[in-house]
């Protein structure tokens, strides 16, 4: 999970880049300029963290989140859609709400969803480097 990012060991150059990428984004989601688009399917990934400080601090950083977007059929019809085309139950669902919320831009780390993200079944743009995508928009 993004979200994650800044509280991964920061050791690795790209995880410290990704980190202060996606601090950057969730500043401008902060100040208006972006809107960062939530999920009950975030919601849940977010209370399966185990550390409750680490659950604590990622829910803080996702306070920034001012729309959320609910389960509903239609998007529980179109996760099991992306199952059959190689995505993991989770992420599947993740997909199918950045796709209800029209979102422009799904942004992970997540090595799976960057593998199948570049199929075109997808209604949503994936990117896999938060720094790229800053680069790209700023």
């Amino acid at each position: 999970m993004l979200l994650l990012r800044p509280f991964d060991d920061q050791k690795q150059e790209r995880i410290r880049l990704e980190a202060e990428a996606v601090l950057l984004i969730l500043n401008n989601c902060q100040k208006g300029i972006w809107v960062l688009i939530g999920s009950e399917a975030i919601d849940f990934k977010i209370s399966k963290i185990s550390d409750p400080i680490k659950r604590f601090k990622v829910g803080s950083l996702y306070a920034v989140c001012k729309n959320k977007i609910k389960v509903d059929e239609g998007i529980r019809l179109r996760a099991k859609e992306l199952q059959s085309f190689g995505f993991k139950a989770p992420d599947a669902l993740h997909i199918a709400c950045a796709e209800a919320g029209k979102a422009d831009v799904l942004l992970t780390t997540d090595d799976d969803i960057i593998k199948f993200g570049s199929k075109r079944v997808l209604k949503v743009k994936v990117k896999n480097e938060p720094c790229i995508w800053l680069l790209e928009v700023m």
